[in-house]
């Protein structure tokens, strides 16, 4: 069992009549995640709803809070963004953490029903919205200059050549993609993009209802089509009780056996697969990781924090989930006779 290190996902919820204190909330938590020693502390970016309708907003406010921990975006679907808009307000605030920002992209368009006329000035079937879109985003992260060679600009003080400002140098090589079905894995590795994987994968194409199986193949399919040497982050559902007490840890067994029956097929044309949350003690929770096929490899692992618990529901599964790694690394040992 390789996993070295922990990360976070937040889903960065609030309520409709105090959105600031939910935000304040997260961005506690964030800097909470710091003082435990998590790797990484990650938001999605989701629109209409309450939550995060900026991730680089909200870890720029970050940045100001922390000072070690990597700030990550899992993910920013990219049908509603602007490429060279979203790389300046991405590296802004990568320019702000000094360097910590994990850019993660996804294709799509949630509620795009509803947004996509709104965003887009005129029909959005005409745009690309797809990994091109992903890809142009990553170029604008390098920062290569605009305009012919001898283009220069003028600034109050300043005469350069045209690029996009502030210039993140690294920040491209911090780029990743939410993977989730075997295309978007080819596309991620053959792209030189790093790959997060989460608790919700597509069987399409794959002869196999297992998640872990699946999981692993995308990974495998990943590394082979040129991301071997990139990262990959698996994440799942992880809610460890040991410090929770009785009444909050029969609340968190009933959340996730209301979530159980959709781990039990494969759902749609796409065959999307479900994995199942973790609740119990770290070492319960140690034990089922460290038979679980898709974290054979791989270094890093990601706590997806569930939508609907309070902040103090939070800290207290970071706080046990601290001692996953050294037991996972105890539960992988091997038993004498």
């Amino acid at each position: 069992m390789p996993i070295e290190s922990l990360a976070f996902l937040t889903p960065g919820n609030y309520r409709d009549d105090d959105p600031s204190a939910g935000l304040e909330d997260t961005l506690r938590l964030i800097g909470f995640g710091e003082d435990l020693g998590y790797r990484g502390a990650w938001v999605r970016q989701r629109h209409l709803e309450h939550g995060i309708s900026s991730a680089a907003v909200i870890l720029g406010a970050a940045s100001q809070r922390t000072s070690r921990i990597e700030l990550g975006t899992a993910v920013i679907p990219i049908g509603y963004e602007n490429p060279f808009r979203l790389a300046e307000d991405l590296s802004l605030a990568d320019a702000l953490s000094h360097g910590r920002v994990q850019a993660g992209f996804s294709t799509g368009m949630p509620h795009a029903d509803l947004l996509a006329g709104v965003v887009f000035d005129g029909d959005p079937s005409e745009y690309d919205l797809g990994y091109e879109r992903v890809a142009r985003t990553v170029d604008h992260l390098r920062g290569a200059y605009l305009g012919a060679p001898d283009t220069r600009i003028e600034s109050p003080g300043n005469v350069q050549r045209p690029r996009l400002q502030p210039h993140a140098p690294g920040l491209a090589e911090r780029a990743w993609y939410g993977g989730t079905s075997l295309s978007s894995a080819r596309w991620s590795g053959a792209n030189g993009l790093h790959l997060l994987t989460g608790n919700i994968v597509s069987g399409a194409g794959i002869d196999s209802d297992d998640f872990a199986v699946v999981q692993q193949r995308l990974i495998d399919e990943f590394r082979s089509a040129g991301g071997a040497g990139r990262r990959v982050a698996v994440g799942r559902v992880i809610v460890p009780t040991d410090g929770a007490d009785r009444a909050t840890a029969q609340r968190y067994r009933a959340y996730a056996r209301s979530r159980h029956e959709r781990t039990l097929s494969a759902h749609g044309d796409r065959r999307t697969l479900f994995a199942e949350d973790l609740v119990g003690s770290t070492a319960e929770i140690a034990e089922r990781l460290a038979t679980d096929a898709a974290l054979a490899g791989v270094t890093e692992l990601r706590l997806e924090l569930p939508y609907e618990f309070d902040v103090r529901d939070y800290e207290q599964i970071l706080t046990d989930a601290v001692s996953l790694v050294p037991r996972l690394r105890e539960a992988a040992r091997p038993r004498s006779a």
